[in-house]
C-alpha cells in the first residue's frame, strides 16, 4: 500500500522557509486547473493508509485521479499546500490549523473531518501511570499544540493541575500543581517514541505511535477521550481551492462507509473514524 512518494524534511526545508514568497512562486498556485490528478500530502500513518486505500479501492469508480504524497514532518504540510506543491494535505487538527494560520497570515481550511488518533502516555518502564515515581520524566511535544494537548491528557489523569483557563498553548510554566515534581523533556513530536529507553514515560501522537508498532488501544498508560474532542483530524485546501471538484470527490470518499469500516478493522480503535 506503500507506493507513494515520500517527501523528506530536507527535501521540503526551502518550502517552509518560503512562505512569503509564495505569491509569485508556483504555477499550481492557482486554482483554475483541475483536469489533472489530485495531488495530496499526508503523514505516512495512518493519512496515507487511508488515502492508499481509496486510491486503490474506490477512487476510479468516482472519477477521481488521486496523487498520494508522503510526508516524513508534518511541520512541512501546510508550507506545501500554500506554495502549491500539493493541491490539499490530511494530517491535522483545528488547533494546529488556527496556530499555523496565525503565525504565518495564511488562509488554509479544514474540508473535512476524518478521524482522531488518540494521544496517549507510553512506557517501556511502568505498566500504569500510578507507578510514576517522585522526579519522573516525561517526554512531551515540544510543537505549541501538541505540548499543551499532552500536558491536558495528563491533567485528566491526575498527573498534574494546570492553571484554570489555560488554552492551546500551555507549557510546563502553567501547570499549578506537580505533586510527584514529574520533570519534562520536550522533543519533536516525531522523536516521542524514540526516547522511551530514556525517559519514565513519554505522551506520543497516535501517527507516531503507529509507526512505532504501538497501539494506543492496548499499550497507552492512560489515552484521550473521544469524547467532544476537538483534536479530530481534516483534509484541509488553501480557501481559493474549496471549490475545486476533486476536493469534493474526496471529501465525500473519505467519509464512506467503506473508509469507516477500513479504519476500525485496520487500526482496532488506535484510529477512530469521526463520521
Amino acid at each position: 500500500m506503500r507506493n507513494a512518494t515520500k517527501f523528506t524534511v530536507a527535501a521540503l526545508a526551502a518550502g517552509a522557509l518560503t512562505l512569503g514568497l509564495t505569491a509569485c512562486g508556483s504555477d499550481k498556485d492557482s486554482a483554475s486547473d483541475t483536469s489533472g490528478p489530485l495531488v495530496v500530502g499526508a503523514s505516512t500513518v495512518p493519512h496515507a493508509e487511508i488515502l492508499n486505500y481509496i486510491k486503490e479501492n474506490l477512487a476510479q469508480k468516482a472519477g477521481l485521479d488521486l496523487d498520494v504524497k508522503e510526508f516524513t514532518d508534518y511541520a512541512t504540510l501546510n508550507p506545501a499546500t500554500e506554495d502549491g506543491s500539493v493541491d490539499a494535505n490530511y494530517f491535522q487538527n483545528q488547533p494546529y490549523l488556527d496556530e499555523f494560520n496565525e503565525k504565518n497570515g495564511t488562509d488554509i481550511v479544514p474540508v473535512v473531518t476524518v478521524h482522531l488518533e488518540p494521544l496517549g502516555l507510553y512506557s517501556k518502564k511502568l505498566k500504569s501511570a500510578d507507578e510514576l515515581k517522585s522526579g519522573a520524566t516525561i517526554a512531551v511535544p515540544n510543537d505549541t499544540v501538541n505540548e499543551a494537548r499532552a500536558l491536558k491528557l495528563l491533567d485528566a489523569n491526575g498527573i498534574i493541575t494546570l492553571k484554570d483557563g489555560v488554552g492551546n498553548d500551555a507549557t510546563p510554566n502553567d501547570i499549578a500543581e506537580n505533586p510527584k515534581k514529574i520533570e519534562f523533556k520536550e522533543l519533536e513530536a516525531a522523536l516521542t517514541p524514540r526516547s522511551l529507553d530514556d525517559v519514565d514515560a513519554a505522551v506520543i501522537n497516535g501517527n507516531y505511535a503507529l509507526e512505532a508498532d504501538l497501539s494506543p488501544a492496548k499499550d497507552a498508560l492512560v489515552s484521550e477521550s473521544p469524547k467532544d474532542n476537538p483534536y479530530g483530524n481534516f483534509l484541509a485546501v488553501k480557501k481559493s481551492n474549496e471549490g475545486d471538484p476533486r476536493v469534493a470527490k474526496l471529501a465525500k470518499l473519505l467519509t464512506t462507509a467503506e473508509v469507516k469500516k477500513f479504519i476500525e478493522d485496520k487500526y482496532e480503535g488506535s484510529v477512530i473514524a469521526s463520521f
